[in-house]
């Protein structure tokens, strides 16, 4: 029972990166809050995401669930930047990129 709530709680975060990204998309989109879908898309994501990792941090530790949902949420928003938004991909971007997911997989081990 303690796995299965543990386990739903991953879960429950990883859709709450997945919707913070999506609403930081969505601010992109918008143009600088000029075009309404967007801005309606991302006020939508943001409550919901952050709604999922209220819930989320219910049974993980606060300390490895803001890091992950921040640090994985920067490390793809990065990603999605260099890779949708033609962003430059700078050899301390990538290393940089490394250096986030690096700190969060130590902090999950680290709690351990």
């Amino acid at each position: 029972m303690v796995t299965e709530i543990k386990t739903i709680s991953w879960l429950l975060l990883v859709v709450a990166i997945i919707l913070e990204v999506s609403g930081t998309i969505c601010m992109k989109l918008s143009d600088g809050f000029t075009k309404i879908g967007p801005v309606i898309g991302m006020l939508t994501f943001y409550a919901f995401g952050l709604s999922l990792l209220a819930m989320a941090i219910k049974t993980i530790d606060l300390s490895i669930a803001y890091a992950v949902w921040s640090g994985l949420g920067t490390a793809l928003i990065a990603i999605i930047g260099i890779i949708w938004f033609k962003e430059p991909a700078t050899l301390i971007r990538i290393l940089s990129l490394m250096l986030i997911v690096i700190g969060v997989v130590g902090l999950n081990l680290g709690g351990r």
